[in-house]
């Protein structure tokens, strides 16, 4: 089975995987480099199991970006076909993306302003010995002895902090539209499409690197060809051949230049992966398998270019033994902590994510709350996690509540949107996190730009990647208490980093348990996986079946009679409620051919609006790791109109392509964070080496009412719930964390 980025079945891809992993974390929905598809590569290589993240570097050669092969082809020239007609109306105004992506970025930059006013360096991070001595010697050569790999944290004295309101500001004010960014300039368009002309590359590909480059684009490439690996979807072999077209006999595997760009897209291709560093050992084995001379000389060169940064996290002293002698035991030496390369961004944000937290942890007021468990730990503490399946989520919504009853300004914050419809249906409001941080919903935000609250309880905190945490805890007020609470055991963040896990290690704060199981046998079965058995359920009220297949075109043809047929006459639940789950994207039962085949039967059509027709399920990435669920309505001049939940939304026309794929099947990343009466989990045969316990547990659990399992993995099922442990990811909140509020466990 194929998997663009990691659900899918375990078949290593061209490039080897830097880090070593061999079944790496299901990927981010990267759905913004399909763009590149057929601009730079013809052939779509395999995609490999639980390796939808590795292959996410390598998008342009998938088409993975949601929809079918043949409907990718005619989406965006459908749309503008409509948009050509006489009175379409000029340009659209600024999309929700893009206005959430403006504002994280403005966000982001508060962020580095607020890091400026930082004194000294962190307590990790900065003592180095041997290789990482000699890397760091790298950068004060070039910097005039005052730069480290760490300095890029070590600021000026810092301004006074702002004194928390004593009173909440008489009105809140939300942040401006974000104004779209320019597109490239036709000059400097040209500029590049001649230099990729010359290079033998696809012209096609010039606003792209335009974009990507900025003006000097052109002259960039000329200088640095290897420049084009900036741009998502390129691949190494390819930006090679074209270094070799502009450079000639001055081109070699050795130019210092390649090695500086392949660094720090191993490092972007690792983050893809949930890595926020990685080990300098995995980069150089990465750098070697790319047919680099002298990989340690390589990552020297990337160092001393300032183009990566090196760390190592400082070991926390243990207690001396009484009369200073040390045990015999302890004469060995204890090895030292690994030394790591990282790219600026995400240190920036696990520094700035650490920093955050332990302001909320230092200028919340302990005060005595009565009620649960979770209510007086959140009364005492500004930082407060709690863990449990979806039966708890009812705790942290009920602590929200009673803070209101308090005369506090709280607020719950979701993943996904549906998480978020479910909560209104049942009486509770919520925002996603995605929405809270563009400002589209949420209390606003103060003068000072920090949001109005005294309480945010996050619900799938799980999914938190690194930089929208960093944002988020950046736009907490001082005094603002932070609650939060998830499944340990899901799926991790589609994008880069693992804040919940990490922080759940540090104990650094007081961790609630819910002890409220999940009812029924469907949480009786998910409760099991869990702990690493898969158990046989009593399922009277068929709650619970199990399809058995012999291949993946038995299972396509059993999935569609379940969701057309089975599930609505036997279950009551119509094909509309029913969400069909599957390892990957790719392959012959995977998402595309199981949508193939849910449209043809469920919404037959031409596909006339770019591929698709109203009443075709679908699935919107408006930001890479997001998905938003919905039916298409109609198009217009501006692009494809949706419905979803009681909102109607429009994916532009330049994005149809890139964004937007049919929905009836989706992968367990998609999924994650929203439920649905009925779902349908698909395990063709060759899915079974993208299965892992946190896939299974996650698949599974986003059933309500009843779970159909078409089974055709044999014992791959049992053997992936009992071992089958997703990879760790190499992250340094967890130091960072320990560093700053190393405290006795609560």
């Amino acid at each position: 089975m194929t998997e663009p980025a990691g659900e899918t079945a375990p078949e290593a891809p061209e490039d080897v995987e830097p880090t070593g992993d061999d079944a790496p974390q299901e990927p981010a929905e990267a759905e913004t480099a399909a763009e590149a598809e057929g601009a730079m590569e013809s052939q779509e290589p395999e995609e490999t199991a639980e390796a939808e993240v590795a292959q996410a570097a390598d998008e342009a050669d998938e088409d993975q970006e949601g929809q079918e092969a043949d409907e990718g082809q005619e989406a965006g020239a459908a749309v503008a076909e409509v948009a050509d007609t006489p009175g379409a109306p000029g340009t659209p105004e600024l999309s929700d993306a893009q206005a959430e992506l403006a504002a994280q970025r403005e966000l982001r930059a508060r962020i580095e302003a607020r890091k400026a006013e930082k004194e000294g360096p962190p307590a990790s991070g900065a003592k180095l010995s041997g290789t990482a001595a000699d890397l760091l010697a790298a950068v004060r050569a070039v910097e005039g002895g005052a730069a480290s790999g760490t300095t890029f944290f070590e600021d000026p004295e810092p301004a006074p902090r702002r004194p928390a309101p004593e009173t909440a500001p008489a009105m809140t004010v939300r942040p401006p539209v974000p104004a779209q960014a320019p597109a490239p300039a036709p000059g400097t368009t040209a500029a590049v499409r001649e230099v990729l002309a010359k290079g033998g590359a696809p012209e096609a590909l010039a606003g792209r690197v335009a974009a990507a480059l900025g003006e000097a684009a052109a002259q960039v490439l000329l200088d640095d060809p290897w420049q084009l690996l900036s741009v998502s979807g390129v691949r190494p072999e390819q930006v090679d051949g074209f270094a070799r077209a502009l450079l000639g006999a001055a081109c070699g595997p050795d130019d210092p230049r390649r090695a500086v760009a392949l660094t720090v897209w191993l490092l972007e291709r690792a983050a893809l992966q949930g890595h926020t560093a990685l080990e300098v050992g995995a980069v150089r084995a990465g750098l070697a398998g790319h047919s680099v001379p002298d990989p340690e000389a390589a990552v020297e060169e990337a160092v001393s270019a300032a183009a990566v940064l090196v760390f190592q996290e400082e070991e926390t002293p243990g207690e001396e033994p009484e009369g200073g002698e040390e045990p015999a035991e302890a004469v060995a030496e204890e090895p030292a902590s690994p030394v790591l390369l990282g790219l600026d961004r995400y240190a920036m944000a696990e520094e700035s994510l650490a920093d955050g937290l332990a302001r909320l942890v230092r200028t919340a007021t302990a005060d005595s709350w009565e009620g649960s468990e979770l209510e007086r730990a959140a009364g005492t503490h500004g930082l407060v996690l709690h863990t449990g399946g979806e039966a708890s989520r009812a705790e942290p919504v009920a602590l929200a509540a009673a803070a209101r009853e308090r005369g506090l300004r709280a607020l719950v914050a979701v993943h996904a949107d549906a998480g978020r419809r479910a909560l209104g249906a049942a009486g509770a409001e919520a925002v996603t996190v995605a929405a809270l941080l563009s400002g589209a919903g949420g209390p606003g935000r103060d003068e000072e730009g920090s949001l109005a609250l005294d309480l945010l309880v996050v619900l799938d905190a799980p999914q938190l990647d690194v930089e929208a945490a960093a944002v988020l805890v950046e736009s907490l007020p001082d005094g603002c208490r932070l609650v939060l609470s998830g499944d340990p055991e899901v799926l991790g963040a589609p994008g880069a980093g693992r804040v919940f896990t990490d922080v759940l290690a540090a104990r650094v704060c007081p961790r609630i348990a819910s002890r409220l199981p999940d009812p029924g046998p469907l949480g009786e079965l998910v409760s099991g996986i869990g702990a690493g058995e898969l158990n046989q359920v009593e399922a009277p009220g068929k709650e619970i079946v199990i399809v058995p297949v012999r291949d993946a075109g038995e299972a396509v043809h059993r999935t569609v009679q379940l969701v057309a047929d089975s599930v609505p006459r036997a279950i009551g639940v119509p094909p509309e409620q029913t969400q069909v789950v599957t390892v990957g994207h790719g392959g012959s039962a995977g998402t595309r051919a199981l949508n193939v085949a849910l449209k043809q039967r469920l919404n037959p059509g031409p596909g006339r609006f770019g591929g698709y027709d109203p009443g075709d399920r679908v699935a919107f990435a408006p930001a890479p790791g997001r998905t938003v669920t919905g039916t298409v309505l109609s198009a217009d001049a501006e692009g494809l109109r949706l419905r979803s939940g009681d909102e109607e939304l429009l994916v532009p026309k330049e994005r149809v392509e890139s964004a937007l794929r049919h929905g009836w099947a989706l992968t367990a990343h998609q999924a994650a964070g929203a439920r649905w009466p009925a779902v349908v989990v698909v395990l063709p045969g060759d899915a079974a080496g993208g299965l892992s316990r946190p896939w299974v547990y996650t698949a599974f659990g986003r059933a309500e009412r009843h779970l159909s399992v078409v089974h055709g993995v044999d014992q791959a099922l049992a053997r992936a719930v009992a071992e089958g442990v997703a990879p760790e990811r190499t992250t340094r909140l967890r130091p960072l964390l320990e560093a700053l509020l190393s405290t006795p466990e609560e």
